[in-house]
């Protein structure tokens, strides 16, 4: 009796473990593929799970922040997506590479010319983007989510620091700090050499340590035998004396 009800007990854990789990991943999201470095350029890739059991996903709008205009935005092709790229006019001009940029991508919109993405399924939508930011350490994208049943999910909300995760959180991507050439100086130079040597010496030791131990095992081995043979060869002597007595 002990043993069903704790696996009846375990089991319904579990099913509330999923069931409190399930809105963490199953929200629009964005993740860069390797690192979102600010001032840098990244590839990022918009995770979209299907949430429906009844209507596929046939849309997805991806709204860029205004505050922090990204001038390059590169999408990449998709089989089974028409992919439209939306610029507006930047109130304030950017600067990139010594050119003054007037406006910037402020929307991306996938359209399926196909099943989209159906019950049970996932898809990753890709793009290139930058110049990112070096004043901020996140960008907020608005994202809509629309379904072959005309239902349309406004992934808007965007999540506070401390406070519960909305219902419809917009997808966050998290910026790193900016990558500087790193050049081994002085220090790390001689630290590198001294964590060298010292590893050379540990070696050096472990190996006369061992050589130590193998030379030992062979005397160790030549006495064994020295010592056996002279056993048996008192007992054939003392077998004969028994014979001749």
């Amino acid at each position: 009796m002990k043993a069903s009800r704790i696996a009846a007990a375990g089991a319904a854990a579990g099913v509330t473990v999923l069931a409190l789990s399930a809105p963490a991943f199953a929200h629009v999201s964005v993740q860069p593929e390797g690192a979102a470095a600010k001032g840098g350029y990244a590839v990022v890739d918009f995770k979209v799970p299907n949430e429906r059991d009844d209507a596929s996903t046939t849309k997805l709008e991806i709204n860029f922040p205004t505050d922090h205009p990204l001038a390059s935005v590169m999408p990449e092709p998709m089989p089974g997506w028409k992919i439209d790229v939306t610029k507006s006019k930047l109130d304030k001009p950017l600067e990139m590479h010594g050119e003054k940029i007037s406006e910037a991508v402020t929307k991306v919109t996938w359209t399926a010319d196909g099943k989209g993405i159906e019950p049970g399924y996932f898809e990753k939508f890709p793009l290139s983007i930058g110049q990112l930011p070096e004043d901020a350490d996140q960008l907020v994208f608005k994202a809509l989510q629309t379904y072959s049943n005309k239902e349309v999910v406004r992934w808007i909300e965007v999540p506070q620091k401390g406070q519960e995760e909305p219902d419809n959180p917009a997808p966050v991507l998290e910026l790193s700090a900016a990558e500087d050439g790193h050049h081994a100086s002085s220090g790390d130079t001689a630290s590198d050499a001294g964590s060298a040597e010292k590893a050379s010496a540990e070696t050096a030791a472990d190996t006369a340590s061992s050589g130590s131990t193998d030379t030992t095992a062979r005397v160790l081995g030549v006495v064994g035998i020295v010592v056996g043979a002279a056993g048996v060869a008192y007992g054939v002597l003392a077998g004969r004396r028994r014979t001749t007595a």
